[in-house]
């Protein structure tokens, strides 16, 4: 189907706003009102600008107040009215948005509401104009779809229509039976559909339209069954996304609508009407990449934790760490800053690599081209939201490309701990693309997103939201701060899992390595809220171990002190925990603060 943004979702000017929405691959924008006032282009201009980036113009809105008012109020509302149809041939658009009122002049009366926007239709149909009549959740008299659409059909109007939103109706549907009827309205009296998802909150509805929208698949709405709702009813207008949202407000408008457009074509994917190549689920992690100016420090920590230099590339100072099925590799580039050790790029297993690839390219993810000497093994890679580089991998397969044939073995022996893999990783995002990298992981990578947690830091408030195939193979856990904040600020890490951290724990420091020191009031309070056998809580807090369980088992762990921006973790999970600690962050997060200050880090 045809796509379309409403130009308010995006950031910077008009002519901005509508050259980003081409290059994203849109059909189509709303034109909302107040960018066309703001714009030095007049009507007829814009309308060019549109024709030349390949756009329509498939929405004037918003038109507000217009039904149910005293006859005076409607003669104003009508004088308005003709100045925007106006104005709308001047553009050359033919639907137009109006809101159900919130005028403190409106009455409760559908019969009146209906015949006005029957005189208001007249009015349209002069001028070649349809009328989309909408009910905004907070209408004063009118806030549900189906009561915008009784009075639409009492009106029984050929220039009235409604005008369905995902948001005014999920924000107020309390049971999925509250939908069904969209679908026994005709399909030719739904002029337009505008889509936006949200987090599940408990606040003013107005408050949570205006500041808390997201694109579909980013919340907690259940946009694709409202959607198919729609199309039973035999909708064919565009997709349409009308998205308020302070962050997008922030952001550039050109990857913020590439992340827009994503979020259609996994929606028409999950409703039927599109079919991209499938998602090829990675199947575990072949090796984590981090770059740094110095390789000695992350070197000590990795020998301390045992790994072993397994390998080096034939052409690039990259040298290969291992132990089990644990991979890291140690990429010594320029530095970006100068505590520049980072996580830079992730080797995710793959069923199907080149599928990988195919589907993240439809799916409008930037294929990395790849310097490659000759023989050098070609892999496929993308960039996340983030910047980190994914690459799809096939290790050990015979057929199919092994990154390992890049490098030369040293000698050195990997060690048989088969309890040794990667058991999850934490990338740090930057502010305005947290909601952006979920929607891509699940999209792009197949991976399922669980909800954000909130996380307490000394110095401000994290948001942690984890993504991850169904059996834990690949765990990844998206982190942002919740203001726009210097986003190198916090730490990446990755967690090593291992069946026995008391063990690893001890082994790492008798190898010479610190692990990151606990206050005694955590393990105080480990004392009162779980039973420990003799003696376990002792070696929890000589060693800087925490604690946590669930419903399905228990998850120990501790730290390393940070090299640079990237520190490590030792994770025992045992009966099937599924969490990541969550509990213990703030405790963890004060620790690496005191840590930078006693180092000077």
């Amino acid at each position: 189907m045809r796509t379309s943004i409403a130009t308010v979702s995006l950031s910077g000017s008009l002519t901005e706003k509508l050259t980003a929405a081409s290059r994203a691959g849109f059909d189509g924008v709303e034109i909302f009102e107040n960018d066309l006032l703001a714009s030095p282009l007049t009507p007829e201009e814009i309308r060019a600008r549109c024709a030349d980036l390949g756009l329509t113009i498939d929405l004037y809105q918003p038109m507000r107040d217009v039904e149910a008012l005293p006859e005076e109020e409607f003669a104003r509302a009508l004088r308005r009215a003709r100045h925007k149809f106006e104005l709308m041939n001047r553009l050359g658009t033919d639907t137009v948005l109006v809101c159900s009122s919130v005028s403190p002049h409106a009455v409760d009366d559908d019969d009146l509401a209906a015949a006005q926007l029957s005189r208001l239709a007249d009015l349209a149909g002069e001028h070649g104009v349809r009328v989309a009549y909408e009910a905004l959740a907070w209408g004063r008299h009118i806030s549900t779809w189906d009561h915008a659409w009784h009075v639409v059909r009492r009106a029984d109007h050929p220039a009235l229509g409604t005008c369905l939103d995902s948001f005014h109706i999920l924000s107020r549907a309390r049971d999925p039976k509250d939908l069904e009827g969209i679908g026994d309205i005709p399909g030719d009296k739904i002029f337009f559909l505008q889509l936006a998802d949200a987090p599940l909150l408990a606040m003013d509805v107005l408050q949570w339209s205006r500041h808390y929208r997201c694109f579909p698949g980013q919340g907690g709405f259940d946009v694709a069954g409202l959607l198919r709702h729609v199309l039973r009813a035999g909708y064919t207008g565009p997709l349409s996304l009308e998205v308020f949202n302070d962050v997008f407000r922030q952001s550039e408008a050109g990857p913020t609508a590439v992340d827009a457009r994503r979020s259609l074509l996994t929606l028409q994917e999950s409703v039927g009407l599109a079919a991209p190549p499938a998602p090829a689920a990675p199947t575990g992690v072949a090796f984590a990449e981090l770059v740094t100016p110095d390789a000695a420090p992350v070197s000590a920590v990795l020998g301390a934790l045992g790994f072993a230099r397994t390998a080096r590339h034939r052409g690039k100072p990259v040298d290969l760490w291992q132990r089990g099925g644990a991979r890291v590799l140690v990429n010594t580039g320029p530095a970006e800053r100068r505590d520049g050790t980072r996580l830079a790029a992730v080797g995710l297993e793959s069923p199907d690599p080149r599928g990988a690839a195919r589907r993240a390219e439809a799916l409008l993810a930037p294929v990395l081209p790849r310097r490659r000497a000759p023989g050098d093994t070609p892999l496929e890679a993308v960039a996340a939201p983030d910047g980190t580089e994914l690459f799809f991998c096939a290790t050990g397969r015979p057929g199919l490309p092994d990154w390992r044939a890049d490098f030369e073995d040293t000698g050195a022996a990997a060690g048989a701990d088969a309890a040794w893999r990667v058991d999850h990783l934490s990338l740090t995002q930057p502010w305005h693309q947290f909601d952006e990298a979920a929607l891509f992981h699940r999209g792009v990578l197949g991976l399922r997103p669980q909800e954000s947690v909130d996380v307490a830091d000394p110095y401000g408030l994290l948001r942690s939201r984890a993504v991850s195939t169904d059996d834990g193979a690949v765990r990844i856990v998206l982190t942002v701060g919740a203001a726009p904040v210097d986003d190198t600020a916090h730490a990446q890490h990755i967690a090593l899992a291992t069946d026995d951290v008391v063990a690893a724990a001890r082994a790492f420091r008798a190898a010479g390595g610190t692990l990151l020191p606990i206050p005694a009031n955590y393990h105080d309070d480990l004392a009162a809220r779980f039973e420990f056998a003799d003696g376990e809580l002792e070696t929890y807090r000589e060693l800087g171990i925490l604690y946590d369980r669930d419903a399905y088992g228990e998850f120990r762990h501790c730290y390393t002190r940070t090299v640079g921006r990237v520190f490590f973790e030792l994770v025992q999970r045992d009966g099937g925990h599924r969490g990541y600690g969550a509990a213990n962050a703030p405790v963890r997060l004060a620790a690496q603060h005191a840590a930078r200050g006693l180092t000077g880090g």
